[in-house]
């Protein structure tokens, strides 16, 4: 499987773009900001009308949207509720965003969805449920969609291969491809004890639709370093380190700059993306 960018115009070079938030709304229509895309999440969007839908309307007249989802709970054994999909299904159908994603997580129990995104053991039996949700997804929305790596906190003990093999096999299995994460693989091997130099040069770039750039927390819990997923400050050195290194290897790919809480100024978000462009640029030379 190899992930393609059909909405990129020949030429035209890869994009990078932002969360869009409601504080900045006026200011993107206003200003036009040199940015490639936006991301909104999908369950912000899930009533049929609203100043919502008029302003992210008006946006993709002139911007890509990137459509993220938070709530679709992949990995729930008991199948995908039919009205989150037929409501995720609608939003794709009425603004054909150039990237879909979700996570790889789960977070829905008998028709009640928690206020998060929790792991899932890394076993043959939860593949099959994934990949048996994907494939519904996609089948709804008619296109294939981007699974989000974790940031992960703990590990199962049930756990039969590591979480890249699991995604690797997971695109294979339902023809997704790769949201990869940096500051999620970052956080991840920071907290599990993993490398995370190593992960992301196995990651195959064929695999990679989008590239995910935010800031993490940092708990001191009794003398153990804890990093917590927040997107909430700016994108790390060290996640900067492995994006540039990431790019020198696998070429420019869409990334964005997410930035979830603690919401900044626009000019703070302008700065973090151009950053990443210089790097991408670094990247495209380097691959030449």
């Amino acid at each position: 499987m190899s992930v393609h960018f059909p909405w990129l115009p020949a030429g035209q070079a890869v994009p990078v773009g932002v969360s869009l938030k409601t504080q900045y709304f006026d200011h993107v229509l206003e200003k036009r900001p040199q940015l490639g895309f936006f991301e909104v999440h999908a369950e912000n969007y899930m009533s049929s009308g609203g100043a919502h839908h008029r302003y992210l309307e008006a946006i993709c007249e002139h911007y890509a949207l990137s459509l993220h989802g938070v709530g679709m709970s992949l990995g729930s054994a008991e199948g995908l509720d039919p009205a989150h999909v037929q409501r995720f299904s609608a939003l794709v159908n009425r603004y054909n965003p150039a990237l879909v994603s979700e996570h790889l997580a789960w977070s829905v129990r008998g028709g009640t969805y928690l206020n998060d995104l929790l792991p899932l053991p890394m076993t043959q039996e939860s593949l099959q449920v994934v990949a048996d949700n994907v494939n519904r997804l996609q089948d709804s929305i008619g296109r294939a969609i981007l699974v989000e790596n974790p940031s992960s906190y703990l590990s199962f003990r049930s756990s039969e291969m590591n979480e890249l093999e699991f995604l690797h096999a997971l695109c294979e299995r339902s023809g997704c491809g790769l949201l990869l994460d940096v500051n999620n693989v970052f956080v991840s091997a920071s907290n599990m004890g993993f490398d995370a130099s190593r992960y992301l040069a196995d990651v195959p770039a064929s695999l990679i639709g989008e590239l995910h750039l935010a800031g993490h927390l940092l708990r001191d819990i009794g003398g153990t370093p804890l990093r917590i997923d927040d997107h909430g400050s700016p994108v790390a050195d060290e996640v900067w380190h492995l994006y540039k290194t990431l790019i020198a290897r696998v070429g420019p790919k869409p990334t964005l700059i997410e930035w979830d809480t603690n919401i900044p100024t626009f000019d703070i978000l302008e700065q973090e993306a151009e950053k990443a462009a210089s790097f991408m640029a670094y990247g495209a030379h380097a691959n030449v």
